[in-house]
């Protein structure tokens, strides 16, 4: 059993430390265990069976594996206060969706202390949970693939260069979460309208494996109501990917306004996430912008 770590308790933290806690000893840090949100979280560790640690200090001492599941935003920030603390023998697995260029700034804070790990998460998640699919990168990337599927996790290699599969799930996130923020603009404005009928059976017709029909769309406008503070900061980094080769990032500006629009009425209207379980579209755009 290895010592492992985990940095970022949230929704992705969570599901990764309660499925590798199953094969090895596994210390959680967020900085929510300080603060009123503290004895709630580590509450949730207790439940999920690791231990919280009290600093990231005491979370890094004994690590052998550090798993960093922070957001886009505080990425780079978190190698930075970890690099007066990391050791040889650790590995240091960078699972944030970030630009290519910022992974590299965070392996040459890794340089002469811990193995820097670039992890690419291909899918959300929940549901798959421990069969995500995790793309490696990076000169100890075999190694670390070899750990992970050990561990029961669903890792494959990608390539022995920092950035890599960073870039390939990045450019992917420019077609996922721009088609989230299409579809959410989309019918938002046919259900002002009243066509989102007419408009759903229409893009059926064009695409119908997606399932337009059905559930598709409620599960696309939820991944914007529910994550699209921390989509838009992701794409902020897939803009920087896309201006560092020196192409625009058009896109990108409008995929981000969309994915921030919708949490931002929220929280402007006091609705939480929750209360909108199970999810609607169609009630959603009603209660957040069209009610009179």
């Amino acid at each position: 059993m290895a010592n492992i770590t985990v940095i970022g308790f949230g929704e992705a933290g969570t599901i990764f430390a309660s499925e590798l806690v199953k094969n090895h000893h596994v210390t959680v840090w967020d900085t929510k265990f300080i603060g009123d949100a503290g004895e709630a979280m580590r509450n949730k560790a207790r439940i999920c069976g690791v231990h919280a640690a009290g600093s990231l200090a005491e979370a890094l001492e004994n690590a052998e594996w550090i798993f960093s599941l922070v957001t886009a935003g505080n990425s780079l920030n978190l190698v930075l206060e970890c690099q007066p603390l990391l050791h040889e023998g650790q590995s240091f697995l960078d699972c944030n969706s970030v630009a290519p260029g910022t992974k590299r700034q965070a392996a040459e804070c890794c340089l002469g202390r811990a193995n820097y790990v670039d992890v690419a998460v291909m899918a959300p998640v929940p549901p798959k949970r421990a069969a995500t699919p995790l793309l490696i990168g990076g000169e100890t990337g075999l190694q670390a693939v070899q750990f992970l599927q050990q561990s029961g996790l669903n890792a494959s290699f990608g390539s022995n260069q920092v950035g890599d599969v960073s870039a390939i799930k990045m450019c992917r996130s420019v077609m996922i979460k721009g088609l989230e923020a299409l579809t959410t603009e989309c019918l938002l404005a046919a259900r002002h309208y009243g066509v989102e009928d007419e408009v759903l059976a229409s893009l059926h017709a064009s695409f119908p494996s997606l399932g337009w029909d059905g559930d598709f769309p409620h599960y696309m406008i939820s991944r914007v109501a529910e994550h699209g503070v921390r989509r838009a900061e992701e794409m902020r980094e897939v803009m920087k990917m896309i201006e560092d080769a020196g192409l625009p990032a058009s896109m990108c500006i409008g995929t981000i306004a969309t994915q921030q629009r919708l949490p931002e009425r929220m929280t402007q209207l006091g609705v939480v996430w929750e209360t909108l379980q199970p999810f609607d579209w169609k009630q959603t755009a009603d209660d957040l912008f069209l009610r009179r």
